[in-house]
């Protein structure tokens, strides 16, 4: 297969690092980006490598026939139209998360996609980290049994510190804890829990400290999700903390739990008032720098060689989480539970 040519919409902080991890795959090369603000094209190819056109005006890039697929890196109420855009000129898709900040948009962007007949990949890059490959491992292995409950929360405090900051205050482009980092969490859930949701009941609330002051809506959410089958599973959304960067999972099953990277099984007679230890890298950051972009790009560019929609991150499994955040929302809003055949009605 011949190298793909990627272009970027949007040139901030994750723009970068896609770049670097689109650049560091044996498939592809960032030959263009758009930004609403003017970009040197020199100074950008002497950066990433290779040589990058810069464009102002996103249909000039998108009319270009050689590229292949773009990574939408916009802001995140631009995301719908931009992703429609590209979608209509053809081009495969890579979406920074969230997906967008309704559901009504996320399933504008779906029916896009299928129209045109391109492939998306969005990014819950965490699917890839050694974390959720060795947890998702125990699991499908049977070492803990049938998981009839899973907590996966989300601890980062995302302050002025950190470079989202001076966006994600706001209820335009930050949404909800979930939408604005939180999904990480709730997308690691249904990753280890599979099965359909049959509704959601969640609450929220928010720091009373002065640093988060600026944000436009509850900083820290926690969501019960029940499954049509029964099971159970929790999320904390909590971007509001003082404290290192933490990403909890505890898992519960017929024949053994997982806590983090500890575990212990029945089924290999592992000592029940010790936790055994897995060989793992925990997520410790929230800096994308240190995302395991590089490997998902490579599984999402191998997808594209076959003509197949990829494992793990596909827009279909988006949309499942993105369902459930968005009943998560409209549950914590309206203090009720929310049923997922009442979001799609």
């Amino acid at each position: 297969m011949k190298s793909l040519n990627i272009g970027i919409i949007g040139y901030g902080w994750v723009a970068g690092a896609h770049i670097e991890a689109i650049n560091a795959t044996s498939r592809a090369q960032v030959v263009a980006v758009t930004s609403s603000r003017a970009l040197d094209s020199a100074e950008l190819s002497a950066k990433h490598g290779g040589k990058i056109d810069t464009y102002t005006n996103l249909a000039e890039m998108l009319a270009r026939d050689d590229i292949d697929a773009v990574s939408i890196c916009s802001y995140p109420n631009q995301h719908r139209d931009h992703a429609v855009a590209a979608a209509a000129a053809g081009k495969h898709l890579i979406i920074e998360k969230p997906l967008a900040l309704s559901l009504e948009h996320c399933q504008d962007i779906a029916a896009a996609v299928k129209s045109a007949g391109v492939h998306a990949c969005v990014c819950f890059e965490c699917r890839f980290s050694s974390q959720f490959t060795a947890t998702k491992a125990v699991i499908d292995q049977g070492l803990l049994g049938d998981v009839h409950y899973g907590e996966i929360d989300y601890y980062h405090g995302i302050g002025p510190w950190y470079g989202q900051f001076r966006w994600n205050t706001t209820k335009e482009n930050g949404g909800s804890s979930l939408l604005s980092a939180g999904c990480h969490a709730m997308d690691a859930l249904l990753l280890c829990m599979a099965g359909d949701v049959e509704s959601v009941t969640s609450t929220a609330t928010g720091s009373r400290n002065a640093t988060f002051a600026q944000y436009e809506y509850p900083t820290t959410s926690v969501s019960i999700i029940r499954f049509e089958d029964g099971r159970v599973g929790k999320v904390a959304s909590v971007i509001d903390c003082l404290q290192p960067y933490y990403f909890h999972t505890h898992l519960v099953g017929s024949e053994g739990s997982l806590l983090d990277d500890k575990f212990h099984s029945s089924k290999l007679g592992t000592d029940k008032a010790a936790w055994s230890k897995l060989s793992m890298k925990m997520l410790d950051s929230g800096d994308v720098s240190d995302h395991p972009y590089q490997t998902q790009f490579e599984a999402f560019f191998a997808a594209l060689e076959d003509d197949r929609e990829m494992e793990l991150t596909s827009l279909d499994d988006a949309m499942r989480s993105f369902e459930v955040i968005f009943a998560a929302d409209l549950s914590a809003k309206e203090n009720r539970t929310v049923t997922i055949a009442e979001l799609r009605e």
